[in-house]
């Protein structure tokens, strides 16, 4: 990868917390990123961010509940050397109040649109003989937690794909693997209830959305060559417990 040939790296949910994040530490290692997001004004000021650290980013908008618009994204992204599949929704609370159509959304922003973006863009990654698929996953997707029932099982499908998509693509040069962050301080989120989840770790603390990013740089870099199909716990020793 060189400053007139950069690799194009695709962050769906980039325009704050990991996403944010991983978009910088993309672009800082030579990456042409590609922010997508809803909020237009968010997505320029990452891209005004990546650019005065001196980073090539353009913004990209996209309703991942919408499989058309989903279409449209990976028609717009073009070829891409990276996509990380990181935007996501989250829902907790007793079983029994959550409605069909948040689950539906919850699967369909977590799942499905992540689902859609490997099938639109890792067979050219595939043709191409290289490439990297890397997908949010969750502590949650590992372990149990109470009021957690969809939202884990949204995140432990995308391990389980990141398995099947490695078996598919990876002899073709494309690697496939996920991370499995635990609490995260991130915008939107409770801190308190980020500081309380942190606290049941092994390191006593919620990570930093630059943490979660650095391990997601160092699975889409030349670093990582032989790594794949893996599902990487971020989460402070969490999931050890």
């Amino acid at each position: 990868m060189t400053a007139q040939n950069p690799r194009t790296a695709l962050v769906t949910g980039a325009t704050s917390g990991i996403g944010r994040a991983t978009a910088q530490a993309l672009a800082r290692d030579g990456h042409r990123v590609l922010i997508h997001g809803r909020d237009a004004d968010r997505g320029a000021a990452v891209v005004r961010a990546v650019e005065e650290a001196g980073g090539q980013a353009r913004f990209l908008a996209a309703d991942l509940l919408n499989p058309a618009d989903v279409a449209r994204l990976a028609a717009e992204a073009g070829p891409v050397d990276v996509l990380v599949n990181n935007a996501g929704r989250a829902w907790f609370g007793p079983t029994a109040e959550l409605d069909t159509d948040t689950f539906d959304r919850l699967f369909a922003g977590n799942v499905r649109a992540a689902y859609q973006l490997v099938g639109a863009l890792a067979p050219g990654m595939a043709e191409r003989g290289s490439g990297a698929v890397i997908s949010v996953d969750s502590v949650a997707g590992r372990i149990g937690l109470a009021g957690g029932a969809a939202y884990s099982a949204s995140k432990a499908s995308l391990s389980a794909m990141t398995r099947s998509w490695a078996a598919e693509f990876s002899s073709r040069g494309v690697r496939v693997n996920s991370v499995a962050p635990g609490p995260v301080y991130t915008d939107g989120a409770s801190r308190e209830l980020i500081e309380q989840l942190g606290a049941e770790t092994l390191l006593r603390r919620p990570a930093r959305p630059e943490e979660i990013a650095a391990v997601i740089a160092f699975l889409a870099s030349p670093a990582a060559g032989y790594v794949t199909g893996a599902v990487i716990p971020v989460d402070g020793g969490r999931g050890a417990v």
